[in-house]
């Protein structure tokens, strides 16, 4: 395929596997766990990519590095594409959280787990898909040598991170709570893979890695410190421990409420300004 034909045709593939069997809650008749998905591409070489390496940690791994890995080969970066894509929350898991205020309902909590297996799926079935078709491809989270790290800057991180790969790719920017910010808005989960292919990068309709946030950008808002039930967001950004310590605390909640193990919270990204797409700005 030419380089035209394959982007068209990524995208065909993540949205036939989104409005497929295998994109279910796993309740309430198969009722899917993603909205329609929007894709973005950016190159392997792209100097963000190594600014994140030099800006988070050393431990950070690029795009052809994860190839290496994967296929003991040597790859110029200038040869890659990352493949990001961005899974909306429905309107029937987003109007269920909004209502909560303290505890994530079943729809978000199965989301997070349930609907995270589907992003899996996705990722297994698009690198076979591109393998197929004789594309070398790697899914970084997949990975064998994808791990969790420590930031000296940043506290908990990973060697690979899909936000940013979906930032690099045009696809949203960053809020006061860490959330990205999409066109779909912050309610959502990203995947990416990286393939053996040119692809013409997506436009960032964007200058500013906090864009899209109102509070960083103008400062109003300020919905997400609000909506965190554990005071992990405030007006000096996220605090990760918090945030962990409460995602630790629903683990029981979501196990005697819902009867799977599980867990979750995400009420900073419902109830909020960026919920479902960009938040128009208040001052001209």
């Amino acid at each position: 395929m030419i380089n035209g034909q394959l982007e068209v045709w990524i995208r065909e593939k993540i949205s036939s596997f989104i409005s497929g069997s295998d994109n279910s809650l796993g309740k309430w008749n198969d009722e899917p766990a993603w909205a329609e998905p929007i894709v973005g591409f950016s190159r392997g070489a792209d100097p963000l990519y190594l600014f994140f390496k030099q800006d988070i940690g050393d431990f950070y791994k690029l795009p052809h590095e994860f190839m290496q890995s994967e296929y003991g080969n040597d790859y110029d970066p200038a040869d890659l594409t990352v493949v990001s894509w961005v899974l909306p929350q429905t309107e029937a898991t987003k109007a269920d959280h909004r209502k909560e205020s303290y505890f994530p309902s079943e729809r978000w909590a199965r989301s997070r787990i349930i609907g995270e297996q589907v992003n899996d799926k996705l990722r297994k079935y698009f690198v076979n898909s591109l393998k197929e078709e004789g594309y070398e491809t790697v899914a970084p989270m997949l990975s064998s040598i994808w791990s969790r790290a420590f930031s000296e800057k940043y506290g908990f991180a990973s060697n690979w991170s899909e936000r940013h790969a979906a930032y690099v790719s045009g696809l949203g920017t960053f809020g006061l709570s860490d959330g990205l910010i999409t066109s779909r808005g912050k309610a959502m989960r990203t995947g990416s893979v990286i393939v053996n292919a040119v692809i013409a990068p997506t436009v960032r309709p964007y200058e500013n890695h906090n864009e899209y946030c109102l509070f960083i950008t103008e400062g109003t808002c300020g919905k997400c410190v609000e909506r965190c039930p554990l005071g992990a967001i405030t007006e000096k950004g996220h605090n990760k421990v918090l945030c962990q310590k409460y995602l630790n605390m629903t683990k029981q909640y979501v196990s005697r409420h819902y009867n799977f193990d599980g867990y979750g919270c995400g009420l900073c990204q419902t109830g909020v300004p960026c919920e479902s797409g960009i938040p128009k700005k208040i001052r001209k």
